[in-house]
């Protein structure tokens, strides 16, 4: 049985905990061990220090922790925005996956956005080829758009795409 986690708002001194966390359950080997991984779709990293720590001070942007006995367990980005809440940056520790943590901290960062902000509308973006991460999502109530953006080929902070036909799908979800 999992921990039961507590949630709070990450701070600057996080960050090198979160990136770690971001880059074990999506890229490399070790992002195998768990469900979630971009290793055969991506190469390279998925996110920087740099990075986090401007969502992280950003205003009208939070990054929610799920830590249990001081552990980071799970992680996901919120940014206000003016007609939805945009979830992103959405990791749970490779070895904790398929056992509610990652249900419980969408189900927190779905109720940030409704009490904390008065937003009814969550939105993300997932890419297409995850069908198993967008059947979870659309499981949860997430409805795919059809609307798509493309992957940023190129831009290594992003990760060094393994094919040609990347992109994202968006999706939404009525809070």
């Amino acid at each position: 049985m999992q921990p039961e986690p507590a949630f709070r708002a990450a701070g600057p001194a996080d960050v090198p905990a979160v990136v770690a966390l971001v880059e074990s359950a999506y890229r490399g080997e070790a992002s195998r061990a768990g469900w979630t991984t971009e290793a055969d779709l991506l190469d390279g990293q998925r996110t920087d220090e740099a990075g986090v720590a401007e969502v992280v001070a950003r205003p009208g942007s939070v990054v929610l922790l799920a830590e249990a006995e001081g552990d980071l367990l799970a992680c996901c980005h919120l940014e206000r925005r003016s007609a939805a809440a945009y979830f992103g940056m959405f990791s749970v520790r490779p070895a904790m996956q398929g056992g509610g943590i990652g249900r419980a901290v969408l189900e927190r960062a779905e109720r940030h956005a409704r009490e904390e902000w008065g937003i009814d509308r969550m939105e993300m973006t997932v890419i297409e080829q995850r069908a198993d991460l967008i059947a979870w999502y659309e499981r949860r109530g997430y409805v795919r758009t059809g609307e798509y953006e493309p992957f940023p080929y190129g831009d290594e902070r992003f990760g060094v795409p393994l094919r040609p036909d990347l992109r994202f799908e968006r999706l939404v979800k009525a809070l």
